[in-house]
């Protein structure tokens, strides 16, 4: 039997750090289910396919509902409150691959800073320095 996209207690983690449903007073269709929607997200996250694929069969609504709700929840800051947790899980666990990190610039600032480079210069400046 294939294993679940999102098991209960990964679920049980981050479900207390999601924003509550919003209320819609002039009806239209109740909100889907957080869950269902995670389901999604993560699905089109690993595959890689267009969200507009997300195949229905899997009860996730469709690729937009996810795609909004993902953005949603980016700007509500949920996923910072997320990886935090998630981390302190793998980290007790031993599950965390020490020999595989990554860190760069992009993701983690010099404080210290490099070695100084000198002035930056237009491309335009660039090409007429290397004309001969």
């Amino acid at each position: 039997m294939a294993q679940p996209v999102l098991d209960d207690a990964l679920w049980s983690l981050i479900e207390p750090q999601l924003p509550p449903s919003v209320a819609r007073p002039k009806g239209g269709r109740p909100p889907l289910d957080n869950r269902k929607v995670l389901i999604g997200i993560i699905v089109v996250l690993k595959t890689g396919i267009p969200w507009e694929y997300l195949p229905q069969e899997l009860g996730c609504g469709s690729g937009m509902t996810c795609w909004r709700r993902l953005r949603a929840w980016q700007q509500a800051g949920v996923w910072k409150s997320v990886h935090p947790i998630l981390l302190n899980q793998l980290r007790a666990a031993n599950r965390i691959d020490w020999s595989r990190a990554v860190i760069d610039s992009a993701s983690v600032r010099a404080v210290g800073g490099g070695r100084t480079r000198g002035p930056i210069r237009p491309i335009a400046a660039n090409r007429a320095a290397n004309i001969t």
